[in-house]
């Protein structure tokens, strides 16, 4: 399978997305943020319609444009909202998938971007995979200049903010990040499965380990086993690889709860 320059692309690209996938989803999970990237990814219906409106040919800007917006927004009702962020989520939630589907179904269009849902990794173009670079470049150096006080902030943002933390801004910085990250990666994997890539190799490596730095490594190793392995199994069953990668994933977080329940006995 190796003589098609398709699966060299989808590869590269697996081997950039997964470790980026890894290190988000540690916060993602350490901060209780699942529904909240399930909110972003499903925000791109909203994206695709407004760019659809606008005239856009490619709608990843106004994607992400939403996407970001509606991250500082959540940041933001965090802080003065009296009920639950869970409730507020949900709202927005179905507020942006309903708005998505509505303008986009007018007469009959909305199968022409059902693609967004699954996602093709094989389709990836070396202009993407350059984009990814670019990404997987800056989300390493904010990374290096914001990771402690990231997982300061999760672990006791009290704590944080009386070391000199500015937690409202590590956490609306890191927001943004995320936002780009999901939205950029849409097309490879999907709207319905791209929370399950960044929840399941964080919450697999929680169960077998307690460090930081072990939590974050055996995230990245799971993770990048799971892509490869997902996409040379979906070439060979004919399978979206995008699901099959999840299924991959979500094998390890059963081996992981297992074995977390032996480690901790």
């Amino acid at each position: 399978m190796w003589q098609y320059n398709f699966m060299h692309n989808a590869l590269l690209a697996v081997l950039l997305v997964s470790p980026l996938f890894a290190l988000l989803g540690t916060m993602v999970v350490n901060n209780r943020m699942v529904f909240f990237t399930d909110v972003l990814g499903h925000s791109a219906l909203t994206g695709i319609a407004i760019g659809v409106l606008l005239g856009f040919s490619d709608p990843t800007l106004p994607m992400i444009v939403i996407a970001v917006v509606l991250a500082v927004s959540i940041n933001l009702l965090k802080g003065v909202t009296k009920g639950s962020i869970d409730t507020v989520l949900g709202v927005l939630f179905a507020f942006v998938v309903a708005l998505g589907i509505v303008i986009l179904s007018r007469q009959g269009g909305f199968v022409k971007y059902t693609g967004y849902l699954i996602g093709d990794i094989l389709a990836v173009t070396p202009k993407q995979i350059g984009w990814f670079f670019l990404i997987a470049a800056v989300v390493l150096v904010y990374w290096h200049i914001c990771g402690n006080a990231m997982v300061l902030t999760s672990v006791n943002p009290s704590l944080a903010r009386s070391r000199g933390v500015n937690t409202f801004l590590i956490e609306t910085s890191f927001t943004i990040l995320l936002a780009i990250v999901v939205i950029v990666s849409i097309r490879l994997v999907g709207i319905l499965i791209i929370n399950s890539l960044l929840v399941l190799p964080a919450a697999a490596s929680r169960n077998i380990t307690r460090s930081i730095y072990g939590y974050t490594l055996w995230a990245v190793i799971i993770s990048i086993f799971s892509g490869i392995t997902g996409l040379i199994l979906s070439y060979y069953w004919g399978t979206a690889s995008g699901a099959t990668i999840v299924l991959i994933a979500a094998g390890f977080y059963a081996i992981s709860a297992l074995l977390g329940r032996r480690l901790n006995k």
